[in-house]
């Protein structure tokens, strides 16, 4: 039997009729995204007090790299449980990746 697998694992699953292990690997990728999505959301409220509470651009650049970083592997783990969603993330995550590089201007200005 042949069955094309290059959407992701649980599709091939159900495409192979292990429906029940399908929705095994879903519940439990479902969960492994859990832990990504509270670490994003700790850094995005981080980098606001390390640029404003401390007054620090360079303390600010960390955090918003950090966030980068973040939503990389949020990303990446959500795109293993529901490719949409993981597509519906990237505007999210280019927002971020714009507010570093302003941060990164601020920082240079600041500091050269």
């Amino acid at each position: 039997m042949s069955v094309r697998c290059d959407v992701d694992t649980a599709s091939c699953l159900d495409r192979l009729g292990w429906r029940s292990c399908a929705d095994t690997y879903r519940r439990r990728a479902s969960r492994r995204a859990g832990a990504p999505v509270g670490a994003n959301l700790i850094l995005n409220a981080a980098w606001n007090w390390l640029f404003y509470g401390r007054r620090s651009p360079r303390a600010g650049l960390v955090g918003t790299l950090m966030l980068d970083l973040s939503n990389i592997e949020l990303i990446q783990r959500t795109a293993q449980v529901d490719t949409a969603r993981a597509r519906a993330l990237l505007p999210y995550a280019g927002w971020c990746a714009f507010a570093t590089a302003l941060n990164m201007a601020i920082a240079k200005r600041h500091y050269s």
